[in-house]
């Protein structure tokens, strides 16, 4: 049984626009459809996971393509994946050795430090082999969607954002408890049984621990939708080891202006990769983009980045345009954004949402 104590997450079950722009999630929520992860684990590839890298890419093209065949197949009723026998070797199997073998010389995100964490080297983000999660809970504060949300916060992250909400979990990498997929898969399985409509995995970010979350999916039965929390720094083999597996990639589109972000976030070519990430993850699953408003940012950074999502996304994807900024962390230090924003300037940034024609607000 669900235990939603938020009105408006009742109230979103019969909002058309959000069920139209996340049709599938609504879908795999009310026990129609699976979790694609578990489509994924039906897929069979052909390739030994002793190969070389080159083979086993090759090898996970085809499984994608394999995927979106099958996954097309269930969606119109045409195949259930009780009925599926799963293979020796899946497409799911074959992701979490990718995955494994990225760890050797790591470039699960675009900083591409190459440090092996399987010897106990960090990188950036100073998260070794083994993950660890700072708290897993039953989050009701997402968006009304979500909730309720099964969320698992990972320790670590890829930015060093100066204004940080979760400086003590994601600047603090070697805090937290150490966690193993197992555990993970079975944690997720009990929220299922505890009416999570999600499973969440953010942190931090959950981009450092692409394995053993790819892992934990593997071993996990439920099926739950899998949400990818993240600010969509991954590098290009990462989002294609997302691919396939993910519900919904729940994003963050903090900066338009790159200098903006190096010197808030301390992270190069944001735009390059994060606009990038952005296509990948919409041709890929349902999205749901959070965009937080900056003091002083709505023209170098809201205007452009809610007009680039219109251009190249589309109006109805779902958008969340967040008021909930404070000056924590180092904010201290930039005078500029060590206050709160304004009301003029959050009924600006919502009036451009208007002028662009984003359909698709989070209330």
């Amino acid at each position: 049984m669900w235990r939603i104590f938020r009105p408006d997450a009742v109230a979103v079950l019969k909002d058309e626009r959000a069920r139209k722009s996340l049709a599938r999630y609504f879908a795999v929520m009310g026990g129609k459809l699976p979790a694609r992860f578990l489509v994924c684990k039906r897929v069979r590839v052909r390739v030994d996971l002793s190969a070389s890298d080159e083979e086993l890419w090759r090898a996970h093209e085809r499984g994608l393509e394999e995927f979106r065949k099958l996954l097309s197949r269930i969606d119109a009723g045409k195949a259930k994946l009780e009925d599926l026998k799963k293979p020796e070797t899946s497409l799911l199997d074959l992701k979490v050795e990718l995955a494994k073998r990225i760890l050797k010389s790591c470039h699960f995100c675009e900083r591409r430090c190459g440090v092996d964490r399987t010897a106990g080297e960090v990188g950036f983000c100073g998260v070794g082999e083994r993950s660890r999660i700072a708290s897993e809970f039953m989050h009701h504060g997402e968006e009304s969607v979500l909730v309720p949300s099964y969320t698992i916060f990972f320790n670590g992250c890829t930015f060093q954002c100066q204004f940080c909400q979760n400086w003590d979990i994601s600047q603090y990498p070697d805090s937290g408890v150490e966690v193993s997929p197992q555990t993970l898969a079975k944690l997720i399985e009990g929220a299922k049984r505890d009416g999570a409509r999600n499973v969440n995995f953010v942190g931090g970010n959950p981009d450092p621990n692409l394995h053993t979350i790819l892992e934990a999916l593997n071993e996990c039965e439920a099926s739950l939708s899998s949400v990818w929390n993240s600010n969509m720094f991954y590098s290009l083999e990462a989002a294609k080891l997302l691919f396939c597996t993910q519900d919904i990639y729940l994003s963050d589109f903090k900066w338009y202006d790159n200098n903006c972000a190096l010197r808030y976030s301390k992270v190069p070519k944001y735009l390059e990769v994060v606009s990038r990430n952005h296509r990948l993850a919409f041709a890929d699953a349902e999205l749901i983009i959070r965009h937080l408003v900056m003091p002083g940012h709505i023209s170098c950074c809201t205007k452009p980045i809610l007009k680039w999502i219109v251009d190249n996304l589309g109006p109805m994807v779902r958008v969340n345009i967040m008021n909930q900024y404070r000056p924590r962390y180092k904010a201290e230090k930039y005078e500029e954004i060590n206050r709160r924003i304004t009301r003029e300037e959050y009924e600006s940034a919502l009036r451009i949402a208007s002028e662009v024609e984003l359909r698709n607000l989070e209330p």
